[in-house]
């Protein structure tokens, strides 16, 4: 479903360059989850939008359900994106004047779909949030409002799931329940990719590599949950 081969990203600072990929090759399979460990400047975020087709790397190739993204001019990358890919972030990015219902509509506005309305009715409810169905962010909890998230992230029925430190926002119970729905995800046949700091968090995944300078290091087994 995903496939990065020797993908590179280099960002040139006076004090010398900055190899956020260097490299970097990584697939995922549909059904599987997999988590990328690191600190904070490793290079996680920069893999992730790379693989969702928000950041062109250097050198590489990106592949995405079969397509090389890279390869397409903008409005069909943006086209793979809304068919294909949800993107779960730790700071939600909401759209602060629109209530529950909407906030998780707002991906149909990019893609043309029967029955939009009833789906995000259903994912409101699968998330437990149907009683805040007309509530705006700042009404919500930090678990509401990641929930919002996630429901606005699979409106579209994407076949892969990109989440960035999706639970560094969260308590403990919260964190569990957003990390069970990833699992649930994959479960169900989708592909996940998680970048996070907590080895808790990908203790959830089939299989955890760790990101270091840009770099992939040998896959470690995932902690038990």
């Amino acid at each position: 479903m995903l496939e990065l081969r020797d993908a590179r990203k280099l960002y040139r600072r006076p004090e010398g360059v900055v190899r956020a990929l260097d490299g970097v090759s990584l697939s995922v399979a549909s059904g599987e989850f997999v988590a990328v460990q690191g600190p904070s400047g490793c290079g996680k975020t920069t893999l992730l939008l790379a693989a969702g087709g928000l950041l062109a790397p250097d050198e590489g190739t990106v592949t995405v359900d079969g397509q090389a993204i890279y390869d397409r001019p903008p409005e069909r990358r943006a086209a793979i994106r809304a068919h294909t890919i949800g993107f779960v972030f730790q700071q939600f990015y909401l759209v602060p004047y629109l209530d529950v219902l909407d906030n998780v509509l707002s991906p149909s506005l990019a893609v043309s779909s029967d029955g939009a309305r009833r789906r995000a009715m259903d994912l409101i409810e699968h998330f437990g949030i149907a009683d805040r169905l007309h509530h705006t962010p700042a009404e919500l909890s930090t678990g509401e409002r990641q929930r919002t998230a996630l429901a606005r992230a699979l409106l579209n029925r994407p076949k892969l799931l990109l989440a960035d430190e999706p639970t560094g926002n969260l308590d403990g119970d919260n964190a569990q329940a957003v990390l069970e729905y990833l699992a649930e995800f994959a479960r169900s046949g989708g592909a996940v990719l998680l970048v996070t700091h907590d080895a808790r968090a990908a203790g959830f995944a089939h299989r955890s590599l760790r990101m270091r300078q840009g770099r992939l290091c040998a896959a470690e087994p995932a902690p038990a949950v």
